[in-house]
């Protein structure tokens, strides 16, 4: 009773505690978990315009909605965000160049919009009737909305299509820039020359700083500019079953071969229960004791498990084969019977005409032009069947016609009704001609395939409770043990493997060979998570990763050590030259060629288009010196892709000239001709972008 007494006399003291412990909690709850996590309220900016997170918010929300089965809201952010980009930087050059577009623009991208332009209830004999759709809005102004937001897609989506046409209008081939494509192919060039490669001296010889790469990336900046990143380190800890496990499987699955003696409680007696091999209703059997349900379809050989397909696939009616494994399960089958003809293998000779569905028809006719090459074909593979290859090479619309008209293995139902009747109804070796919906089918049967089908017990092999408890406290153990000690001793100890280092970016999802692991990066970048952290994360149907956060990318340049394979190489070379430079003088290319242990080579009918040297490769910095060298004269070492070389032009061969390059036009505008495609890319790469999505736990 006192200490109840004492209890009531401080409640109110309690109560004023607990408020606010729990005040604090939330409050930390909050910072913590990205309540108040975000350092802005902007997800981000473009070139200084900010996007505001609710709107971006709402965009992703609704992405969710309409987009595809699966996509995480990490994926539809990312989409929206790229969406946002784009859109910014077209806009500001939208208003840069002035382009504006009228009710006349908006009203085409209406038409062109499939809810709008596509939809019935606004059309007038299949022809968009403006009218009906402004009185449709009108008469339901709670839809307006719906407009307006199309408005604003349909007024961007004019501006682009101005701007696209603007861009192209601007990607156009000069007379002059034909007359250099032709002279760069037509033009010859003969040099002898002496050559020191880059592989002559070895790379230990050259060493390459750190501070050499970084002041490379400096010079190259835009090139190199990377995004702030983490990299961590991790073990696994599979959730996967034990000897014991497997063990108790092998005997579970083996006891329901044969018959056997279980007690039952009910009526307190033995029953004895058939086996696998006595069991009148093999189908029953298996969907009582199997966590795989029966399948009734017919296998060919070809579809059963590649390690057991000879012996399932002639397993005599009755009998039984196993146990054996199949992925993660392990099994016994019984034989139900074999059907023949359950797959069918034909080629085909397809002759359209105007009117199906085939794209591509090699050539124009009407129908009964159609039925008389057909007619004609089959008559001599009729009388020549071995000619069926290259007839269906030459003649057939299907774009199987690439392997002579093969359209490999099918089941029945597969096909058009009338080519299917054929091939099921007929032997191996029959050719017929079929009419189809797509034209006229000259069709060979080449082959089938019997089928078997097979009562399996599978059970799948997965750990026990017991099993799954141990490794949770072993992947406890060993977090506990990492935040203390070094990771990869603990690693060592425990006999477990650490991964190699992975390196992640903020809006990253998949997190090395472990795949979709988003809580991984989250935690990896929460302004909380030092170097040198630990945690486990428990994931589903895979087990226990135990990351540590290894180290911390700033956002700027590229950490050396990924910038260092493609860059180290650039620089070495460039030493290398100096040093191969030094050595390369005389006064004849066999004088060179004397003091630097090589030999005088000769290049002949070199052109500029394709600049390649014997016994070395692609030049095209030598060989357009060797164009602009007077003849015979000793040109100064020039450093090329892979080596260093000394060039002596004997004979420059002037092409003929043309009146006219169209030809030489229309290749250069093929090359150029998707050019356009790279003005995001490179507005991108112009503009100052800040990311702030991680801050809002994306």
């Amino acid at each position: 009773m006192a200490v109840l007494q004492k209890i009531r006399q401080r409640s109110l003291l309690l109560i004023l505690v607990i408020g606010f412990c729990l005040l604090a909690f939330i409050i930390g709850d909050l910072f913590n978990s990205g309540g108040f996590s975000s350092t802005s309220k902007d997800v981000g900016s473009i070139n200084g315009k900010d996007i505001s997170f609710e709107d971006f918010r709402i965009k992703v929300s609704n992405v969710e909605k309409s987009g595809q089965q699966g996509m995480t809201a990490t994926q539809a952010a990312n989409r929206v965000w790229d969406q946002e980009v784009s859109i910014a930087l077209l806009s500001a050059e939208f208003d840069k160049l002035g382009i504006r577009v009228g009710e006349k623009h908006i009203l085409e991208a209406f038409k062109a919009d499939q809810n709008i332009g596509q939809n019935p209830m606004f059309q007038t004999k299949g022809v968009f009737d403006l009218a009906k759709f402004k009185e449709y809005f009108k008469s339901n102004p709670e839809q307006a909305q719906y407009v307006k937001d199309r408005e604003k897609d349909a007024d961007l989506n004019s501006k682009y299509q101005l701007y696209n046409t603007l861009v192209k209008a601007g990607l156009y081939t000069t007379e002059s820039e034909g007359k250099l494509k032709y002279e760069m192919e037509a033009n010859k060039v003969n040099f002898d020359f002496v050559s020191v490669l880059f592989s002559s001296l070895k790379d230990t010889d050259v060493k390459i700083s750190d501070a050499e790469i970084t002041e490379y990336m400096k010079k190259n900046e835009k090139k190199y500019k990377a995004e702030e990143s983490r990299e961590l380190e991790y073990v696994l800890i599979a959730d996967k079953a034990s000897a014991q496990d497997e063990n108790e499987v092998k005997t579970t699955v083996n006891s329901l071969l044969n018959t056997r003696v279980i007690y039952n409680q009910a009526t307190a007696k033995n029953d004895t229960l058939p086996g696998f091999r006595e069991a009148v209703n093999a189908v029953e059997f298996v969907n009582e004791n199997s966590d795989l349900p029966y399948d009734s379809t017919y296998v060919a050989k070809k579809d059963l498990p590649a390690e057991s397909a000879e012996q399932l696939y002639n397993l005599p009616q009755g009998e039984i084969y196993g146990p054996y494994m199949k992925g993660e399960y392990y099994c016994i089958t019984k034989s139900l019977g074999r059907k023949a003809g359950i797959n069918a293998k034909a080629s085909h000779i397809l002759i359209s005409y105007e009117g199906t569905q085939v794209p591509n028809k090699k050539e124009k006719r009407t129908k009964a032009e159609a039925k008389a090459k057909a007619d004609m074909l089959f008559a001599q593979i009729q009388a020549n069947p071995s000619s069926f290859l290259m007839m269906a090479f030459s003649n057939s619309d299907d774009s199987s016609s690439q392997q002579g008209g093969d359209l490999g293995y099918f089941s029945p139902g597969q096909m058009v009704k009338p080519f299917n009747d054929f091939v099921f109804n007929n032997p191996v070796g029959k050719i017929g001609l079929v009419e189809t919906d797509f034209g006229f089918h000259i069709i060979n049967i080449t082959d089938n395939q019997d089928g078997v089908r097979l009562a399996t017990i599978a059970q799948k092999i997965e750990p026990s409770d017991a099993t799954t408890d141990k490794i949770y406290q072993s992947a406890v153990k060993f977090e506990m043990d990492a935040n203390e000690k070094d990771f990869e001793k603990v690693a060592k100890e425990a006999k477990l493997t650490v991964n190699p280092a992975v390196k992640v970016k903020a809006m990253d999802e998949n997190f090395g060979s472990a795949g979709n692991q988003r809580q991984i990066v989250r935690w990896a970048f929460e302004s909380s998570t030092k170097v040198g952290d630990v945690k486990r994360f428990e994931i589903a149907n895979v087990g226990n990763i135990i990351a540590k956060l290894k180290k911390i990318y700033e956002k700027g340049l590229t950490p050396i050590d990924d910038a260092r394979p493609g860059i180290e190489p650039i620089l070495r070379n460039k030493k290398k030259a100096a040093l191969i430079t030094a050595k390369m003088k005389g006064a004849s290319l066999a004088a060179i060629a004397k003091s630097n242990a090589s030999t005088v080579q000769q290049a002949l009918d070199v052109n500029l288009e394709n600049a390649s040297i014997p016994n070395v490769g692609q030049e095209k910095k030598v060989v357009g010196i060797a164009f602009a060298s007077a003849v015979n004269k000793l040109s100064a070492p020039i450093e090329g892709n892979s080596g260093v070389f000394v060039i002596q032009t004997k004979l420059v061969t002037k092409a003929p000239a043309l009146k006219n390059h169209t030809d030489y036009i229309a290749k250069v505008k093929s090359q150029t001709s998707s050019y356009s495609g790279r003005v995001i890319p490179a507005l991108k790469a112009e503009a100052e972008i800040e990311d702030n999505r991680a801050q809002f736990n994306y």
